[in-house]
């Protein structure tokens, strides 16, 4: 049996001018963090045997985790595309839009189509690659949108369209 896994899709590189920078924010915070971190993991050390030292392996792995993310948003930033422009026609759903969904038994929910690295279902933001937010591309007031999802499809009515600051 092999450990070998496929290399996850790439995800699309659209940001909301927040989320970008809520990114750069966390990774100013985590060169701080290690900073601390690091004199933590050096104060720890001095104390000798680091075998059965738990607050030099706690340390460790800490300043493991802060590197890797570290990694990731560095090599992730540059790469990123802020959508700082709202589209002409506003009455469809694109990119950073809210949209107002009803479904077939009237429960409202309302979504924002956001970039991968932003999405927070807590807020309402789905990520532009997810299966609901493709459906709603291009769609608009009163248009009907069948999303298939792992519990079966669902109907949505699209009840309003808008976009922040509008």
């Amino acid at each position: 049996m092999s450990r070998y896994r496929p290399p996850q899709p790439k995800s699309s590189p659209y940001i909301t001018p927040e989320g970008y920078q809520c990114l750069q924010d966390e990774l100013e915070a985590l060169w701080k963090r290690r900073a601390e971190v690091t004199k933590a993991l050096t104060a720890a050390a001095a104390e000798g045997d680091r075998s059965e030292n738990a607050e030099y392996i706690y340390r460790k792995k800490e300043l493991r985790e802060i590197d890797r993310r570290i990694r990731y948003l560095q090599k992730r930033l540059p790469d990123l595309k802020v959508v700082r422009d709202t589209p002409q026609d506003q009455t469809r759903i694109f990119f950073g839009a809210w949209a107002h969904l009803e479904d077939e038994r009237g429960k409202e929910v309302v979504y924002r189509i956001v970039g991968p690295d932003e999405f927070d279902v807590k807020k309402g933001y789905i990520s532009i690659d997810s299966p609901v937010a493709r459906a709603l591309m291009k769609k608009a007031v009163d248009d009907e949108v069948t999303v298939q999802t792992p519990e079966g499809s669902t109907t949505y009515y699209v009840t309003e369209v808008h976009y922040p600051g509008k």
